[in-house]
């Protein structure tokens, strides 16, 4: 054998001179070494298919796609049975249900939902969704849904409040607009959670925050301005005394300041709402009357009120102090020096103490004072409401607490 000696000094040189040099491919040799093989497999693959059973492969393939199919795609659930009820715009908008909208322009809408759908659907109205009929339009102030069984219809009541005085009284149909009233909002969330809110007390507010009504617009006792001319007649909306009062703690609650509120500048309402016995504990607390001051208020009010209110105070002492009014009143309606209007109250406020003893004293205020006088009709008419009255509430408790005391009776 022949030894190869490889030197020191070529170590490190690059030894690609010591490989052999590479034969020419044969690229025809390459190809049919490739396909070859294939063709063999190809024939096998053939046979096979030729001998499964007709039909085999297309119920396989279809078995795989399903299999497929069911694993990578979950079912959907249908948006119109979620758990908390859908939309009532949104059903519609969807043609799953028909809704059919009937207001009286100011409490109510009756709501009645035929449902298109293939099963029952939970169809719900939130507050603050505005209907409008033609220049018509109120506001849902409580939210509603109700149940509606495939195929069927039904109907439920939506309490509502006209967001403008002008509305038109009477059944109408209703559709559903996507105004919303944002200075209502804080109002309508304070309603959810009071229940105890007369709808006439909402309403009222509802008035005071889209056109600040006056107390005029919405009062059912006479007022120096009721006479003036108004651009809408608002005889629809007036409430109780005990609303507005209600109206106005409300507003008060929910960030108001009394200043901005028209309803607040008649200072006839503080009086009326103090007098009505119904409306008087809620008028203390929204004034900041106690029962340590109120006679101190009465007293106030009288002599130094409002000139066009202060006789006003004599019902208001004649109501609560009954036993000193008894007193009180018949001075002040024999004093000549006393202005016509606060003796004619005198003799009014008489009728208010719900007293026996008052109509004695009425009726002969009539022969003193002339029954041909103003002042003799007065103390007729009050002797005669007085005495019809006890008549109607013999044995009945008097729903007021009277108080009295000589230091009260000093004026």
């Amino acid at each position: 054998m022949k030894t190869i000696v490889i030197r020191p000094e070529i170590i490190g040189f690059d030894n690609t001179a010591l490989r052999e040099p590479r034969k020419p491919v044969n690229k025809l040799a390459l190809t049919c070494a490739i396909l070859v093989p294939l063709v063999g497999i190809g024939g096998w693959v053939g046979g096979r298919v030729s001998a499964a059973p007709e039909g085999s492969i297309p119920r396989a393939a279809a078995a795989v796609k399903s299999a497929v199919t069911h694993a990578e795609v979950p079912a959907r659930p249908d948006p119109l049975l979620a758990a908390d009820g859908i939309d009532l715009q949104v059903a519609i908008d969807q043609r799953a249900v028909v809704a059919e909208l009937s207001g009286d322009g100011r409490e109510r809408v009756d709501l009645t939902v035929t449902n298109r759908h293939s099963a029952p659907l939970v169809v719900k109205v939130s507050f603050g969704q505005v209907l409008e009929s033609g220049r018509n339009a109120v506001i849902v102030v409580r939210p509603a849904q109700v149940e509606v069984p495939a195929g069927s219809c039904v109907t439920v009541a939506l309490q509502t409040a006209a967001i403008r005085s002008s509305n038109v009284l009477g059944a109408t149909a209703y559709h559903l607009v996507p105004t919303t009233v944002p200075k209502l909002d804080l109002l309508l969330t304070y309603v959810q959670e009071h229940a105890e809110l007369s709808t006439g007390a909402i309403q009222t507010a509802v008035l005071a925050l889209t056109e600040n009504l006056p107390v005029s617009a919405v009062c059912r006792f006479t007022t120096a301005t009721a006479d003036l001319p108004s651009r809408f007649d608002t005889a629809a909306f007036r409430v109780e005394t005990l609303d507005i009062i209600s109206a106005l703690t409300v507003l008060r609650e929910v960030g108001m300041k009394d200043r901005e509120l028209a309803l607040t500048i008649d200072p006839l309402l503080k009086v009326e709402a103090m007098i009505d016995p119904l409306c008087r504990a809620n008028a203390m607390r929204y004034y900041g009357i106690t029962a340590a001051n109120e006679w101190a208020y009465w007293r106030q009010e009288l002599l130094q009120g409002d000139e066009n209110t202060r006789h006003y105070a004599l019902f208001g002492i004649a109501r609560f102090y009954p036993e000193i009014a008894l007193e009180m009143l018949p001075k002040w309606a024999r004093e000549k020096r006393t202005t016509q209007i606060f003796r004619v109250a005198a003799v009014q406020a008489l009728g208010n103490t719900q007293r026996p003893e008052a109509v004695s004293i009425l009726r002969q205020l009539v022969n003193e004072l002339g029954r041909n006088t103003e002042l003799g009709r007065a103390a007729m008419n009050a002797a005669e409401y007085l005495d019809d009255h006890l008549a109607k509430v013999v044995g009945a408790q008097p729903n007021v607490a009277f108080r009295g005391s000589a230091e009260m009776a000093q004026f």
